[in-house]
């Protein structure tokens, strides 16, 4: 069973079609990636998943239901959350609040609650809490619940954005280069990290990255495009015996 069906998805900006036709499916409880060059259309393709951008023609599938043109905070609520490739977190609040804002599109009280901090707010707040705590103890920064995001090296930052994504608790995930800035060592570790929130979530795994041993290593499916447009797709080997593949990154032999 698909949880994501992308079918011909289009967008034009002025006389640029920055995506063209491109069809792809995510089976659930699997995890498929997006490669290609740069400029190939790849967040483009994640925006208009996300809602960030409307598509000019195409139909987007998520879980049996027409999402297509949906606003971003209607995506989310229906279970799609994601990172962005330039990491986008709250500096001005702690840690563990940047993970708890997740929850607060999803919280039960009303605004009679919030300004009385009425009994049932602060038993909300404190079982979010509680989870936000259970998400950075995943990422293995439950001791940093209260630092600010900016006190921590690129790749921590990287883990508290990973951790507040799935504080919203998606069906699907979507990672744009979420190894990018990785130092070797910790690219092994995000490996591991998402293998272990995988298992423990069932939850199905959208990526697009330009690691190839991150890509290689996690995919059951892989996508590639170039120039806005789909190239190919297949398993890890497909892939990597595809001739038209090999010339987009590398270039044709003479």
């Amino acid at each position: 069973m698909n949880i994501l069906e992308v079918k011909e998805l289009s967008i034009r900006f002025g006389g640029v079609k920055a995506v063209q036709d491109v069809s792809l499916s995510v089976k659930t409880d699997s995890i498929t990636s997006i490669i290609g060059p740069n400029g190939a259309g790849k967040t483009t393709f994640f925006n208009l998943i996300s809602g960030v951008y409307a598509p000019t023609s195409g139909q987007i599938l998520f879980d049996g239901q027409d999402i297509t043109g949906l606003k971003q905070h209607q995506i989310s609520l229906l279970g799609i959350s994601r990172t962005f490739q330039n990491i986008r977190l709250f500096n001005q609040l702690s840690i563990l609040e940047n993970v708890q804002s997740a929850m607060d599109a999803r919280a039960t009280y009303n605004l009679l609650d919030s300004i009385m901090t009425t009994p049932k707010k602060r038993r909300i707040d404190r079982e979010n809490r509680e989870k936000s705590l259970e998400y950075l103890r995943l990422v293995g920064l439950e001791k940093n619940g209260q630092d600010k995001p900016g006190s921590l090296p690129y790749g921590m930052q990287r883990k508290v954005e990973l951790a507040r994504a799935l504080a919203s608790e998606p069906k699907l995930l979507l990672l744009d280069e979420p190894a990018a800035g990785l130092n070797p060592t910790e690219v092994e570790e995000f490996i591991r990290l998402i293998h272990k929130i995988k298992e423990t979530f069932h939850i199905s795994i959208l990526l697009i990255e330009h690691r190839l041993q991150v890509v290689h290593t996690l995919s059951d499916m892989i996508y590639v495009l170039n120039f806005g447009q789909l190239l190919a797709h297949g398993t890890s080997r497909e892939i990597i015996e595809n001739r038209d593949v090999v010339a987009a990154y590398m270039g044709e032999d003479d």
